[in-house]
């Protein structure tokens, strides 16, 4: 907080509007590595989770405005109950078949989002920023410095928000769920057959990585001021949070974080540069760069030249 105040008056709120962006990204990254990294199961619903974030926080908002942290409490609790209805009716599909049911239920959500008038439907709906000072105030409960405006604000809840989800994910590599879950996703039949409590473990993965995804699209309606589904629902959320797990390494908690800055920033930088349509054309190709010639990441490339080395 210290930081962002101190340097707010000297940079430009573009970068803080990346930064967010980057942090955003590490968040749903490590989310979906927590299923589709650790337990083997590929995620294509994360755009639906995320919306399911955006629109808690919309309808929170219009039928009882509250703080953000609140809101983004309210969102975790929603996706997480989605994540684990849809992961108890879908996790005894495997392979492709579960893919394809997670897709199915973010066009399902899309499809519900467009006709809800109350949502703003198809046309989206426009977000009021509360006063900075009411916010912080209600967040932290102390003076809020002059000159800190909300776009910093929000930098600083993603900053905690990207701790805890990385905090998370850390505890579950380290944690029996781990270990199980690296079972099923080498062999989930053998896994079974040793004892490894597959559905349990599958429904832990897919509560808590829906539930993350849902705090990470929390903020978003105040980040944007506009939310349509098409946004909300975008592919660049989807294939990004997929794409950045895979480029930094999907064996570890922190193959996410490295996939996300690096990726994240080159979009940023292709951005102001060349062109914000230029972004899934570069990561279209460093997936396939790295699913063919590098497909365990940046950690496996890591990895390696530590072996090497020895």
């Amino acid at each position: 907080m210290a930081a962002t105040v101190l340097l707010g008056p000297y940079v430009s709120e573009y970068y803080y509007l990346a930064t967010y962006t980057i942090l955003q990204f590490i968040v749903l990254g490590t989310a979906w590595n927590i299923l589709g990294g650790y337990g083997g199961y590929v995620n294509f619903g994360t755009a639906g989770f995320f919306a399911i974030g955006c629109y808690t926080t919309i309808v929170l908002n219009k039928i009882f405005p509250m703080p953000l942290f609140f809101e983004m409490l309210a969102a975790a609790v929603t996706a997480g109950l989605v994540g684990l209805g849809t992961g108890y009716l879908t996790l005894r599909l495997r392979g492709v078949f579960f893919s394809i049911a997670t897709l199915a239920l973010a066009i399902v959500l899309q499809t519900l989002v467009v006709n809800w008038s109350f949502v703003g439907g198809a046309r989206g709906v426009y977000v009021i920023r509360p006063p900075i000072s009411g916010v912080l105030m209600a967040f932290f409960g102390f003076f809020v410095p002059n000159g800190i405006s909300y776009v910093q604000f929000l930098v600083v809840l993603m900053v905690a928000l990207t701790m805890f989800a990385v905090l998370a994910a850390w505890a579950v590599e380290k944690s029996w769920i781990g270990i199980g879950l690296a079972a099923i996703r080498d062999d989930e039949s053998a896994a079974e057959t040793s004892g490894v409590p597959s559905l349990r473990l599958k429904l832990i993965a897919t509560t808590m990585s829906g539930a993350i995804m849902g705090m990470a699209g929390a903020p978003f309606p105040y980040y944007v001021t506009y939310v349509d589904p098409a946004t909300a629902f975008g592919l660049a959320i989807a294939v990004n949070s997929i794409a950045m797990p895979l480029v930094g390494g999907t064996a570890t908690w922190w193959g996410p974080v490295v996939g996300a800055i690096l990726l994240g920033s080159a979009q940023q930088i292709l951005t102001v540069t060349i062109s914000s349509a230029a972004n899934l054309f570069i990561v279209g190709v460093l997936l396939v760069v790295f699913l063919t010639a590098a497909p365990r990441g940046v950690v496996g490339i890591v990895r390696s030249w530590k072996r090497g080395r020895k």
